[in-house]
């Protein structure tokens, strides 16, 4: 088949496409009145409303609820996606589109980076552990709970004597969890220290972080206490979502049940600056007491 036989293929092609469908050999005939497109208000080059700015927890798409307004009471305590509605078996196009934007946003927070003057910007020392990238970092978790020694000797100049509680902020599964929260909650876990005559010494930031770094950098440092904020996972309710593990006498192969874990801080769940001031009470509430996690819990229901 050459050039021309392949075009005049094409053209009769495309020439039926505006023909009704065939139908048993017969014209094709709706079994029912079709819906009229509704008009959207929007013109050709106009935006259209951003999605990701909807509130989910007012969101509310069901068509003849026995009873709204309760559920719009209820609805307003959890951003949980309830009252989505839908179009016959099908989600509304508003829901899928929200649940898509969301998705997205989740994978940004995971892939992205924290940007790269972020440590120097917020005066704190940068360093990495063993990953060398994202993809080894979210391939290889164990890379993400050491340092060589290059890293080492910089963590030991910056924190040159042992210190009793050393604030680190990780980058972890979130950088947008980092950049929204990370500095409004280490402000407010210092000045709750610094009211309690507790010395918040020298936070240090750490790129491609686990948890578990914080153990290496007690390994390290010797420092009786580490408090970690680091970005969680994020999910489809938000991906700002950032937790402290504070973990007392930290060691490389500590229990994870050893940890005080502070989870949901960000703008939905516990503010930031919330958090830091309720972080600060616990911490000087497990150095009294030297122990955390599951300890802290049972000494006290004695």
């Amino acid at each position: 088949m050459n050039k021309q036989e392949l075009a005049a293929m094409v053209a009769q092609i495309l020439s039926t496409m505006d023909e009704p469908p065939m139908v048993k050999a017969t014209e094709y005939h709706a079994a029912a009145p079709q819906p009229e497109a509704k008009p959207t208000g929007y013109g050709d080059g106009d935006f259209v409303p951003d999605v990701t700015q909807l509130d989910l927890r007012k969101l509310y798409l069901t068509e003849n609820p026995e009873n709204k307004e309760k559920f719009r009471k209820m609805k307003e305590r959890t951003p949980a996606r309830l009252g989505s509605g839908r179009a016959g078996p099908r989600y509304k196009t508003l829901t899928m589109l929200r649940f898509r934007a969301d998705h997205a946003a989740a994978q940004d927070a995971v892939f992205s980076q924290v940007a790269e003057d972020y440590a120097e910007k917020n005066g704190m020392v940068e360093v990495r552990t063993c990953c060398h990238d994202k993809d080894e970092y979210l391939t290889r978790p164990d890379h993400g709970r050491c340092f060589d020694e290059e890293n080492q000797k910089k963590i030991r100049a910056a924190l040159p004597s042992a210190p009793r509680v050393q604030i680190v902020v990780g980058d972890g599964l979130s950088s947008a969890a980092i950049t929204a929260n990370a500095m409004d909650c280490m402000a407010a876990i210092r000045e709750g220290l610094k009211i309690r005559g507790i010395d918040p010494g020298t936070p240090i930031f750490v790129r491609y972080c686990r948890v578990g770094a914080g153990d290496a950098i007690g390994d390290i440092t010797g420092c009786e206490l580490v408090c970690m904020l680091v970005g969680e996972r994020p999910g489809l309710v938000t991906d700002k979502s950032m937790s402290a593990y504070i973990t007392y006498k930290p060691h490389t192969g500590v229990s994870e049940s050893a940890r005080t874990v502070v989870s949901n801080i960000h703008a939905q769940g516990t503010p930031a600056v919330e958090a830091g001031a309720h972080i600060a009470g616990l911490i000087e509430t497990i150095l009294k007491k030297q122990v955390s996690g599951v300890g802290l819990h049972l000494e006290g229901a004695v």
